[in-house]
């Protein structure tokens, strides 16, 4: 029979909009884009593709609007959402704790050095008449003072942000990616993640090439297309050359720190 008139075209969406059960909240320039991509190749899983910032921005328009937000579901998919900026937003871990406390939590870390140079590489690339990376790092160079008020460099202090969620979540809601294993190892960090999501390993070796321009893995073909899909051009991008001096220094202040995170997540990451 014909739909009656004014009905929409096409067969209705099934599914429901759900809030999430996993997040990837942090961290900035450590491969949180990569994670969410090769996550949502998985046929049980859905993500949103766009950072909602409900939990730092925009809190205040409640969690309607955050569920509005999230693709539709099968009751046997899980629901993903990424904003990297919650890892160091105090009143993230609260809030998150209060949608639902089974929240599953993924952290995306690299050697915070790196992080730290990626990040003021892709601000310099929007703001080209910011001060040198050297002027930003340091309070007092010559006395070797950082400057942890600059976000590039307080966001690598991951042991000190991970306190805040050790307050509302134990350990075993709370997944690490090595930033660098997903550059040279993606089916094995990604084997990891689907382990600690609940689902089947379905994202394996078959599902990945090494893209020698870029430097990292891409997909060999996404969700939508056969196509092979590789991050946007904003990823991969040439670092600014840093005087090597400043990096040692950089990697001295970011040790003890190093050293916390590794024996509180019990992992080391080997960026010494």
């Amino acid at each position: 029979p014909a739909p009656p008139a004014g009905s929409a075209p096409g067969p209705a969406r099934p599914g429901t909009k759900r809030l999430p059960r996993a997040i990837v909240v942090g961290v900035k320039k450590g491969g949180t884009r990569a994670v969410l991509e090769f996550i949502r190749v998985h046929p049980d899983v859905r993500a949103l593709g766009t950072e909602p910032h409900f939990f730092d921005r925009n809190y205040h328009r409640g969690l309607e609007w955050y569920r509005s937000l999230m693709p539709r579901t099968l009751d046997s998919q899980i629901t993903v959402e990424k904003t990297p900026s919650y890892f160091v937003t105090k009143e993230a871990p609260r809030r998150i704790f209060n949608m639902s406390r089974d929240t599953k939590l993924i952290v995306v870390v690299r050697n915070p050095v790196t992080r730290a140079i990626s990040d003021y590489t892709q601000t310099l690339s929007k703001k080209p008449d910011i001060p040198t990376f050297e002027g930003l790092t340091f309070r007092n160079r010559s006395l070797g003072l950082v400057d942890t008020s600059w976000n590039a460099i307080r966001i690598g202090m991951y042991a000190v942000h991970l306190e805040s969620w050790l307050q509302y979540f134990p350990l075993s809601q709370i997944h690490f990616v090595s930033g660098e294993k997903l550059i040279t190892d993606p089916a094995g960090e990604m084997g990891k993640v689907q382990d600690f999501l609940g689902i089947k390993r379905v994202i394996t070796d078959k599902h990945f090439y090494f893209n020698k321009t870029k430097g990292f893995p891409c997909l060999k073909k996404s969700e939508s297309s056969g196509l092979p899909r590789c991050l946007g051009k904003s990823k991969g991008r040439t670092h600014v050359q840093i005087d090597p001096e400043v990096i040692e220094q950089l990697r001295d202040f970011y040790r003890p720190y190093n050293i916390k995170f590794y024996e509180t997540v019990g992992q080391d990451f080997r960026w010494e």
